[in-house]
């Protein structure tokens, strides 16, 4: 389903912010933050829920120039219970991620 670009964004924003309401790391919530909003800039449209593109985007930003290992600290099964969407997701739409903001 395509996400309507103002819902997508502040529900995505809303788990962001829950995410690291839990894990606080100012550096990185400032980084996915900002690869959000460039997300939301695309013009390809994003299919899926809100919740996945913002595990991916966690993902994403933690992994950026290292080998994937996960979200550090955070155990995989904790991870899936906070942002609301499996790992299998949050790794697929954290390629997504990296391939659209880096176009």
């Amino acid at each position: 389903m395509d996400l309507n670009p103002t819902q997508f964004e502040s529900e995505c924003q809303a788990s962001l912010d829950r995410f690291f309401a839990a894990r606080p790391d100012a550096a990185t919530q400032k980084r996915a933050n900002k690869a959000l909003r460039m997300l939301r800039s695309t013009e390809t449209p994003l299919k899926g829920n809100a919740q996945g593109w913002a595990a991916g985007v966690i993902y994403a930003m933690y992994n950026d120039g290292h080998v994937p290992c996960g979200v550090p600290g955070v155990l995989n099964a904790e991870f899936e219970q906070l942002m609301g969407t499996t790992m299998g997701t949050a790794r697929y739409r954290a390629a997504r991620v990296v391939e659209l903001i880096t176009l």
